[in-house]
């Protein structure tokens, strides 16, 4: 008799379950909160500046009760869509000496990202929550015979983690106020394209396909046909 070979997909060792609101549900009885970051370049500071946000740092980590997570992204920038329009604009433009400087800029710019790499720094801060958290009864209550929330009990279950991390996530946010910084909590369909990006190497592949529903596969080869 043939032995029946086993087919696993990249997607079981991922540890997300499903996305709440704005919730990562994960395995294990766990769930996480993502705020992002618009920094500011702190060599553009001045002294004062800089030892402001030194000082604003260092109560922040001071300040923390609980574990966090600090994520530094970094991509390299994709300006073929910048190119274009600059490249629409030249032949839109009725003035020949201003698409004249505007090509010249274009060209400059592609020069600089071949000759250089550009970078795009993403900076986020995630905040978890395990089941632990509600002591040993809470976390069996919680776990099912697989580590991960039963569906029956995963609106409970967000339900009580979303309280605990929005008061986490509170204190988080007005120490960031300190820092003269936009933060914000990532809602469901953010999450959803950080981690289909995060997943595909930054694959260039669109994310409207999963933005309905978590169980949409998140990882795929690229140039995959989705049915």
């Amino acid at each position: 008799m043939p032995v029946q070979k086993a087919h696993a997909t990249t997607q079981k060792f991922t540890e997300i379950v499903d996305f709440v609101d704005n919730l990562v549900i994960l395995e294990g009885g766990a769930a996480c909160l993502v705020i992002e970051i618009t920094a500011s370049n702190f060599s553009l500071l001045s002294r004062r500046e800089q030892d402001s946000r030194i000082f604003s740092y260092a109560s922040l980590l001071n300040s923390l009760s609980f574990p966090i997570q600090i994520l530094i992204r970094n991509k390299k920038m994709d300006i073929s869509l910048y190119l274009r329009e600059l490249d629409a604009v030249v032949k839109s433009t009725k003035n020949e000496q201003l698409a004249t400087y505007i090509d010249y800029y274009r060209d400059f710019v592609q020069e600089m990202v071949t000759v250089n790499v550009v970078l795009n720094k993403a900076f986020y801060i995630v905040i978890p929550f395990s089941s632990l958290e509600l002591g040993i009864g809470g976390a069996t209550k919680q776990a099912t015979k697989k580590g991960s929330p039963a569906p029956s009990q995963k609106d409970v279950f967000a339900q009580t983690a979303a309280k605990a991390l929005q008061s986490k996530a509170s204190s988080v946010l007005g120490q960031l106020q300190k820092f003269a910084v936009t933060a914000r909590v990532l809602e469901k369909e953010d999450l959803v394209k950080l981690f289909y990006d995060i997943y595909n190497d930054g694959a260039n592949i669109g994310t409207e396909q999963v933005k309905d529903a978590a169980d949409t596969p998140i990882i795929r080869k690229e140039g995959e046909v989705q049915a």
